[in-house]
């Protein structure tokens, strides 16, 4: 089968090639799926560029590695023991080594893909809105009224979150560039902030939640804006440099925390099935849309990440297998 293979950290157009390579074996429990599109999300990119450098024991060995986590196609095949999955199913989920014409993971990792998606849509799910939905649902605990603030609303988790929040009844205000100010509206943010033109943090609003996807003002700054028993989750692995990344900002965060209500913290999340399964019903109810920004070929997934890597990718970029 054809993938995206990576032999060392770095600029993901110089480190990724197009190689042949072989089709997973299918073990117990697990499904092969015949991949039709897979998204690019930042931690593919922080996972290929071996950014923060202190994290590369935790990436492991870049040699030889098929990158990627996010994937929608057919089942292939399925191993002993695996019930509720069958050859010809149309499935999205998570695996390791998404950028390749196959993959297999446990069976659990996969559910049914929406009907009204295609399979780059649904490819786009998996990590980046369940990173919305567990943030705002496990971390923010998201109530009816509550006013809640998504810097960073037209990026890949960005846009899911608008859209979750707006499911939980929560009053949204965005924050994202002019380009981006109406298809921002369009997904549901009661309020959008054009942050070339004004500032969040000095408008003089107060907020219950801050999903801060950027990570481009200070602590401080940020904080105020929170209502006294106001929440702020961070979840920007690319700032605070490359040899630390956000190590700085989670003890500072953990730090304030302790001495005041308003909760400061990081984005700590798993993507699960029963995460799937309530997005899944979310997008079949129409409460929810992947955005998608770009479709790249497989063989021009090195490019695809850079662009993801920019920062400026406007909903998910997609790779068509």
């Amino acid at each position: 089968m054809k993938a995206i293979v990576q032999d060392r950290y770095g600029n993901p157009e110089a480190v990724l090639g197009l190689q042949e390579i072989a089709k997973p074996a299918v073990k117990d429990g697990e499904a092969l799926v015949r991949v039709h599109a897979a998204s690019i999300h930042v931690g593919d990119w922080l996972v290929v560029t071996g950014v923060p450098y202190i994290a590369r024991p935790a990436y492991g060995k870049p040699k030889g590695r098929v990158p990627g986590t996010d994937i929608a196609g057919t089942v292939e095949a399925v191993g002993n023991g695996v019930t509720g999955l069958r050859p010809g199913d149309e499935v999205f989920g998570w695996c390791t080594g998404a950028f390749a014409g196959y993959a297999s993971a446990p069976a659990d990792h996969f559910v049914p893909k929406p009907t009204s998606l295609t399979f780059e849509q649904a490819a786009a799910v998996g990590v980046s809105a369940s990173t919305a939905l567990q943030l705002l649902r496990d971390q923010g605990k998201i109530k009816p009224g509550q006013k809640v603030l998504i810097n960073g609303a037209s990026g890949g988790i960005g846009t899911f979150a608008v859209q979750i929040a707006k499911t939980f009844g929560a009053e949204v205000t965005g924050v994202c560039s002019t380009r981006n100010v109406e298809m921002v509206r369009s997904i549901g943010a009661d309020h959008v902030i054009d942050y070339t033109r004004e500032d969040f943090t000095r408008n003089g609003h107060r907020f219950d939640f801050i999903l801060d996807n950027m990570a481009n003002h200070s602590l401080s700054d940020t904080r105020r804006v929170l209502t006294p028993s106001g929440k702020l989750q961070s979840n920007n692995g690319t700032s605070g440099g490359r040899w630390f990344g956000t190590i700085g900002t989670v003890l500072k965060s953990a730090t304030v925390s302790m001495f005041e209500r308003r909760q400061l913290g990081p984005a700590i999340k798993f993507t699960n099935r029963a995460d799937l399964l309530v997005l899944k019903e979310l997008i079949e109810a129409g409460k929810i849309t992947p955005v998608i920004d770009a479709t790249y070929a497989l063989s021009d997934t090195g490019r695809g990440l850079a662009h993801v890597g920019e920062g400026h990718a406007r909903g998910t970029v997609v790779i068509s297998v």
